[in-house]
Formats: structure tokens, C-alpha cells, sequence
């Protein structure tokens, strides 16, 4: 009790200039004495350490074992490693924002700003993105600057992992590429996208019948007094008006079979030979569908190749 109540009081100043000169070094041993002792007694107002660690010990018994401190430190260093990845990966996805965002520098400004506006309003339109489609390439609005804003928020989108936003923008940028194509294909070609997309589900026979009754609509006749004389003139009879000519792009059936013909050799040139092989995943599933489809429309093509050569007004 003395030694605390002493620590607890150390000796003043006034003890100190009291003492005589040669009791100083003394009293100032022992000042220094007490405050070792105040450091000693602080110390063992903590928790003992060896108490701490054997009590932590009776709660973890593992801690002392060498294959356990080894597995805990595994898992540390994967907890590390992992942190390190996530970093990297996280700096990647930021250098490649910033690549995305850099591929409209070298475009007009005007032009981009007016692609974003179109793109955002085929975004917003909903169940009515073919009208606003359609409308747009009416206008001429459909560009390739359209494409390339189409394809840097499919780009984002991809590295966001935003799934359901890439099957949406895939679709859109796909339905304007065809638009595009066909809007600069030939009338030929024109002319087969429009009897293609005269099947709604019907059967083929009535499909079929439908693009032979287009065909008779569309293509001239063939034999030679009909070159000479507008369409209107009733060959039957002899008879009719006879006007001057206007000056039009009228198909012709030999040019739709030569240039059909032509695709068809196309596209039998870019197909792989050989089938798929391999187990069902559905990878290999959903590459056999999609051959599967191109397969049924290139038939299709090949069905209205034959009915323009068999075709008799």
C-alpha cells in the first residue's frame, strides 16, 4: 500500500528545493526509481499477455498447430493474389472505357451527337423501334456513325456483364445493318428481300403462289413486241395507247436470276464443309440452330431462283 500510495504521489518540486545539495543526486534516483515502478504497476493493470494468448489458445486449440497456421496462411496469400486480380481487372475495364470512349475523336461532332440522338430514340420507342426505324431510313438517317454509337454501348454493356442490355442492343444493331444493306443493295436484291419476307407462316405452297403472282406483277414481258410497246397495250387485240416511254428502273427477270444465282455461289463458297462434332453443350446446340436456319433460308432462295426460271405469264 505505501509503494502504491508513493507512485500515486511522485515527489513534488517543493520535496526536491527542500533536500540539501548533497541529498539531490540521491532524490533524483529515486524519482527515477518511482516512475519505473508507475510504468510496472501500468503494465499490470493490463491483461497479462501469456494469460491472453493461453486463454485464446483454450478457445482455438488449432492455433498452436503448424498445419493449420500453414493452411491459414494459403488462404491469405489466395486472399491477396485475388485482391491483386480484381485490381488488375478493374484497371483493364477502366483503360478500356476510356479506348471506347476516344473512337468518336476523330469523327464530326454534329454527326455523332445526331447518331447518339437517333440511337437513344430507338432505345426509348419500345414496341414501336420498327416504325422509328423505318421512318429513319426514309429520312436517310440510317448511317454508319449509327452503327459504330450502336456498337461502343454494346462494347460498355459487354464489359459491365449487363446481359439482357447486349441481347437488346445486339438485335437493334443487327435490324439496322440489314436495313442499310438493303437500302444500298440492287433492285435485285431489293426484290428478293421483299419476296423472302412475303412468308408470315403460311405454308410454302401459298408462299410460293404468292412470289409467282409478284413475280407476273414485276418482271416484263419477255417476247419481243412487248419491248416495243408499254405495258398498258393490249397484245391480245392490237389496241390500246401508245405513249412515250417514261424512263424507269424496270427489273428484269434474267437480271434477278443472274445476280440470285450469283449469291447463292457466294454464300455456297463462305459455308464450312463437314458437320459438328463434339458433345451437345449448348454452345455446339446453339451454333447447329443457327446453321439450321441459314440452312432453311438459303433453300428459300434456291426455290425462288427456280420458280423466276420456270416463270410463264
Amino acid at each position: 500500500m505505501e509503494c502504491v500510495a508513493s507512485l500515486s504521489s511522485p515527489p513534488s518540486s517543493w520535496s526536491l528545493q527542500a533536500a540539501s545539495p548533497h541529498n539531490g543526486a540521491s532524490l533524483l534516483q529515486t524519482y527515477r526509481t518511482c516512475r519505473s515502478l508507475m510504468k510496472s504497476f501500468a503494465c499490470l493493470a493490463q491483461p497479462d499477455k501469456e494469460a491472453a494468448f493461453a486463454r485464446l489458445v483454450q478457445m482455438n486449440p488449432k492455433i498452436n498447430d503448424e498445419e493449420w497456421q500453414r493452411e491459414r496462411r494459403r488462404e491469405s496469400e489466395e486472399l491477396r493474389k485475388r485482391r491483386e486480380q480484381e485490381e488488375k481487372e478493374e484497371a483493364q475495364k477502366t483503360e478500356n472505357y476510356r479506348e471506347i470512349s476516344k473512337r468518336m475523336e476523330s469523327y464530326d461532332e454534329a454527326e455523332v451527337k445526331r447518331a447518339k440522338a437517333l440511337v437513344a430514340s430507338f432505345i426509348k420507342a419500345g414496341e414501336e423501334v420498327e416504325e422509328k426505324i423505318q421512318e429513319a431510313a426514309e429520312n436517310g438517317m440510317l448511317t454508319k456513325m449509327v452503327l459504330i454509337v450502336i456498337y461502343n454501348r454494346l462494347e460498355l454493356a459487354r464489359h459491365d456483364n449487363e446481359r439482357h442490355i447486349v441481347q437488346a442492343l445486339d438485335l437493334l444493331y443487327r435490324r439496322i445493318e440489314a436495313e442499310i444493306l438493303r437500302r444500298e443493295a440492287t433492285p435485285a436484291m431489293q426484290y428478293l428481300d421483299e419476296l423472302l419476307n412475303l412468308q408470315d407462316g403460311t405454308s410454302h405452297e401459298d408462299w410460293i403462289r404468292r412470289c409467282r403472282q409478284s413475280m407476273i406483277t414485276t418482271f416484263p414481258r419477255e417476247d419481243a413486241f412487248s419491248f416495243l410497246v408499254p405495258s398498258d397495250f393490249d397484245l391480245l387485240k392490237h389496241h390500246g395507247p401508245i405513249d412515250i416511254p417514261l424512263e424507269e428502273d424496270v427489273l428484269l427477270r434474267s437480271d434477278f436470276i443472274r445476280e440470285v444465282d450469283d449469291f447463292l455461289a457466294e454464300i455456297a463458297a463462305s459455308q464450312p464443309k463437314g458437320e459438328l462434332v463434339g458433345d451437345l453443350d449448348p454452345r455446339t446446340v446453339a451454333i447447329h440452330l443457327s446453321q439450321q436456319q441459314k440452312g432453311r433460308a438459303i433453300q428459300q432462295v434456291r426455290d425462288l431462283l427456280n420458280l423466276a426460271v420456270e416463270l410463264e405469264w
